[in-house]
């Protein structure tokens, strides 16, 4: 069973999830060809970096409010070189499609591509509030999931959830916007500032980048849940009781649109909602509009506040929180039964399928799941053996748990370094603003050499090689290539890529 948490994610241009922003920028660079063994890639003549990202998230089994941005991307405008951009991706490349023998046809070898970096992150979770303090403790198996203190659920089944007990909004949103907004739009705000600002974009680096050339992509699985329940219930009431900023607030693309007027960018700004694979399908998107030259700079995430009584009791009414009120950190329980800034990791693409199947439960072959990771591999023109290490959507639901795990077995069976684990483990599922989240923990085992436990993995199920998965202990990996899979309610799958960052 699932924990449900609220966080926001934020992500810059190549990236998402719910901690803080980031940046990206280009540097000028020779034409190069990047060789990575099975495939090749003709880099133009600069390169993009993601210099901060944020994340927030919402675990299935406990709920919380949060937010965490995951990634900026900036770019330094070379527009007479843009002609020698070509962006060639699975999804749309000319006479590409996948044979019957399962080998990739069409023109795949050369492609002429900026790269994506991360340079800064943010978080804001009920882990931590920065990227380190939230990965130190997942290093050390700590539970972020607690008794829900937000409003009375003793009425409740389920009362524990990914709870954010206090969040400070002060120097980050403005006080006239603070006590109007709904907290998934103010988790957005503040983890993505966080984000610029470990990427290195404080007040006057701001200004002088192109605002046109500069947009934001927020996304949620469920908006200003909050929100719309205080308007129900006012308009029991009356209708002059509805606070005048529902409508426009209630709005999924707020948390972008609120962000951008914040910050002056009219670049490209929208949202995506996609159940649990919106995070990592705003990264794709904002990653995107910088490889297509749309874009210098671009903040990306996901965003939830849903530890409310409508969502807990929603979640409950469809069977999908766990019970284990008397211990919550035991309740999720996957498998069981160009401004010197740091560059952390690089973005080497992603990939999203449909399993169209059923609106919950996942596909008995994991065709859809094992498709996504084969297509996100090949827009990357990464090979299976180079991916050891893979940060699971694993939610703690049995029927789906296993199909991933099935779909990576079959994916990656004959990589024997291979390393999975499972950050919902210790923060529950966090909608929308997962993949974020887990871009971060993703990006951390990168930067330092550690992938955490699993933690609550008691029982395994049979079908587990538990010389694959990180168990009790967190685990020294030097991660070549990671692969981070998020997949949302309708069957939605998307996987991304992330690899240390190398100069050539």
């Amino acid at each position: 069973m699932a924990i449900v948490s609220s966080l926001c994610s934020c992500f810059l241009a190549a990236c998402v999830s719910r901690t803080e922003l980031g940046t990206v920028s280009a540097k000028k660079r020779r034409s190069t060809k990047w060789f990575n063994k099975s495939s090749s890639y003709l880099l133009c003549k600069d390169h993009v970096e993601v210099v901060g990202l944020s994340s927030c998230f919402v675990p299935r089994l406990s709920f919380e409010n949060g937010f965490q941005r995951f990634g900026l991307f900036s770019r330094k405008p070379i527009r007479e070189q843009r002609k020698n951009f070509v962006h060639s991706s699975v999804m749309d490349v000319n006479n590409q499609w996948k044979g019957n023998d399962g080998s990739w046809k069409g023109k795949t070898e050369e492609r002429k591509q900026r790269r994506v970096v991360v340079t800064g992150m943010g978080v804001v979770t009920s882990l931590g509030h920065d990227p380190d303090s939230f990965y130190d403790n997942l290093l050390e198996g700590k539970s972020g999931i607690s008794k829900i203190e937000s409003f009375d659920c003793n009425e409740f089944p389920t009362r524990i959830a990914g709870e954010i007990k206090s969040l400070s909004t002060n120097g980050w949103v403005a006080p006239k916007y603070s006590n109007r907004m709904d907290k998934f739009m103010l988790y957005s705000l503040v983890a993505g500032k966080k984000a610029l600002a470990d990427g290195g974009l404080i007040e006057e680096t701001l200004e002088a980048l192109e605002k046109s050339r500069c947009g934001v992509i927020i996304g949620t699985a469920m908006g200003a849940m909050k929100m719309v329940n205080d308007a129900i219930l006012a308009l029991k009431t009356s209708y002059k009781k509805i606070n005048p900023f529902f409508v426009p607030f209630a709005a999924t693309n707020m948390g972008s649109a609120m962000t951008a007027i914040d910050l002056g960018w009219t670049g490209p700004t929208y949202s995506i909602a996609a159940a649990c694979a919106t995070s990592n399908l705003c990264i794709i998107s904002a990653a995107n509009h910088i490889i297509r030259g749309e874009a210098d700079v671009m903040l990306s995430g996901g965003s939830e506040a849903v530890v409310i009584p409508i969502v807990l009791g929603g979640f409950v009414a469809c069977g999908g929180l766990s019970r284990k009120n008397e211990d919550p950190t035991k309740a999720s329980r996957p498998w069981d039964m160009a401004r010197g800034a740091e560059i952390y990791a690089e973005f080497l693409g992603g990939s999203t399928t449909c399993n169209a199947y059923h609106i919950v439960q996942p596909h008995p072959k994991g065709e859809g799941v094992l498709l996504c990771i084969e297509k996100a591999l090949h827009e990357a023109g990464v090979k299976k053996e180079d991916v050891n290490y893979v940060n699971a959507h694993a939610s703690s639901t049995k029927l789906g748990d296993i199909e991933e795990y099935q779909a990576l077995i079959r994916c990656f069976d004959q990589n024997i370094e291979l390393k999975i684990n499972s950050t919902k483990s210790m923060i529950g599922d966090l909608l929308g603003a997962a993949g974020a989240v887990e871009a971060v923990a993703t990006i951390q085992a990168i930067r330092r050499g550690w992938v955490h436990p699993t933690i609550n993995l008691d029982k395994p199920e049979e079908i587990l090689d538990m010389n694959l998965i990180v168990g009790a202990k967190k685990e020294r990996l030097n991660v070549k290539v990671a692969l981070s899979n998020s997949f949302g309610f309708s069957g939605l799958n998307s996987s991304i890529l992330f690899a240390p960052f190398k100069e050539f």
